[in-house]
């Protein structure tokens, strides 16, 4: 996956297909404003994370450039409906897509007929990363990971596993970890994270692999037990909880987040990019926002165009190699 990054030593000079924004040298970055309203694509429904972050970033860049910003949801294909909207819109600024691992990392593996490429976007900056995390119903009695490999080599076959769908990102952590330990179950996908952890919690299936919430409320109350996170570090809001990584050798690079970032159509000229990461970095400062995105058990991630963009190459990478394992391939419906 190849993405166009604008170096910042890069002049921009002539052509007369780039617009009179994309000419500007970086010295006049701060004179950049929309002349419209900016639209914020949250190609989910609303409520959940993808949405959250949209609307913090939709309120803060309405204030910070006294410009109308408003969040459209543009929901289905598995994010890919509103990642087509955002790449047919100029890339003027005034286009902003709100993207997360599904459609920016995972579809470009997964999809047969995926009707976008990566490099038809330009990356501007991650918000936050947070974790999955793995729980087991009491009743097996595994209480770790360590526990949970032991019992799958004594009793190959048994343990079931869900997850809220084919090719979303708990299905793809729990194939990564029996890829890693060479391992098996039965994966049992369901139509969202609702509906699969209404069946952990009811004892149908044995483990669950979820994000972070709403599973997490589940396991402090007893109703599951939480085995570990899926990121190199332990979560704020459940230090108890260990991370893969620490749970067994085989898992010493296990690396998996929910990350939710911003993207500009490919067309974004740099000062427009520059503008929109400024203003990123500012948000995640705010401590009203840091409270907001801990409470939800996620931590910030700004990085430059350049560090997200690496970020992003690095996701689709080794989705792409957990779903060649898997030999995972769907139509986008």
């Amino acid at each position: 996956m190849t993405n166009k990054i604008f170096s910042r030593r890069r002049v921009l000079t002539g052509a007369a297909t780039i617009s009179a924004a994309a000419i500007l040298p970086r010295a006049s970055l701060a004179d950049w404003r929309p002349t419209e309203t900016v639209r914020v694509i949250v190609p989910a429904a609303a409520g959940g994370t993808t949405d959250v972050m949209g609307r913090l970033l939709a309120a803060h860049l309405q204030t910070a450039w006294g410009q109308s910003a408003v969040v459209e949801n543009r929901s289905g294909g598995g994010g890919t409906i509103g990642t087509v909207e955002v790449i047919r819109q100029k890339g003027d600024g005034h286009t902003i897509l709100i993207g997360n691992p599904g459609p920016n990392a995972i579809a470009y593996s997964i999809f047969r007929n995926l009707n976008y490429k990566a490099d038809q976007l330009q990356p501007v900056s991650n918000l936050i990363r947070t974790p999955n995390i793995v729980s087991a119903h009491p009743s097996t009695g595994i209480k770790s990971i360590a526990e949970l490999i032991a019992y799958i080599k004594a009793n190959p076959d048994k343990l079931n596993y869900a997850s809220s769908g084919v090719g979303q990102s708990p299905h793809l952590t729990g194939a990564w970890f029996l890829q890693l330990t060479g391992l098996k179950m039965v994966h049992v996908p369901f139509r969202g994270a609702g509906p699969a952890l209404q069946a952990a919690l009811a004892g149908d299936i044995q483990i669950l692999f979820d994000n972070l919430f709403p599973s997490l409320p589940q396991t402090q109350e007893g109703k599951l037990t939480a085995l570990a996170v899926t990121t190199p570090e332990r979560s704020g809001v459940a230090p108890n909880i260990p991370t893969m990584r620490e749970s067994a050798p085989e898992l010493a690079k296990f690396d998996v987040s929910s990350w939710f970032g911003v993207f500009l159509p490919k067309a974004a000229p740099a000062p427009v990019v520059d503008a929109l990461n400024k203003e990123i970095k500012t948000m995640l400062e705010r401590e009203d926002i840091k409270k907001t995105i801990a409470a939800m058990g996620a931590r910030t991630d700004w990085g430059t165009p350049e560090q997200y963009s690496g970020f992003v190459q690095a996701e689709t990478a080794k989705f792409g190699e957990i779903i060649k394992r898997e030999g995972l391939q769907m139509d986008v419906n």
